[in-house]
């Protein structure tokens, strides 16, 4: 672990971004909250949180960090499911990490919720893909 003794407590902020390509089925069954496992968006929204909060439990060198707010949005799309997560804190390290495991655990729930629609014949899915994850903007500053 790198040591972060000595640097001051600041406001950072991070954002990211990723994206689960989808059937067109799939996806009018989202819109019209039409899933056994019931609402994917919501339940999705609830793993982005807890993985925020719990990034020390998933990625090993990753620092405990006081998480001040935590937010995740979806954007349904036309072939599939845009993740936006946002993570804030005041601390001596930034929240790219967090925002990440966000993103990652929301958009494979996503798949979990609807995995049942999105595989072909032979049980694969050669169409349903996570992509495009990213850090979309990190913020440091010592004045909030």
């Amino acid at each position: 672990m790198v040591d972060i003794g000595e640097k001051k407590h600041v406001y950072r902020k991070a954002k990211a971004s990723g994206y689960i390509k989808l059937l067109p089925g799939t996806i009018s069954r989202i819109r019209k909250g039409e899933l056994p496992k019931g609402d994917v968006l919501s339940v999705a929204r609830t793993a982005g949180v807890m993985a925020i909060k719990n990034t020390t439990d998933i990625i090993p060198l990753t620092h405990p960090i006081p998480i001040k707010g935590a937010n995740i949005d979806f954007e349904v799309q036309e072939e599939g499911v845009k993740v936006e997560a946002e993570v804030k804190s005041r601390g001596q390290t930034g929240v790219e990490m967090e925002a990440l495991s966000g993103v990652m655990a929301s958009l494979l729930t996503v798949w979990d919720m609807v995995k049942g629609f999105e595989k072909d014949d032979e049980g694969q899915y050669p169409d349903t893909r996570i992509t495009d994850v990213k850090v979309t903007e990190k913020v440091k500053n010592d004045h909030n």
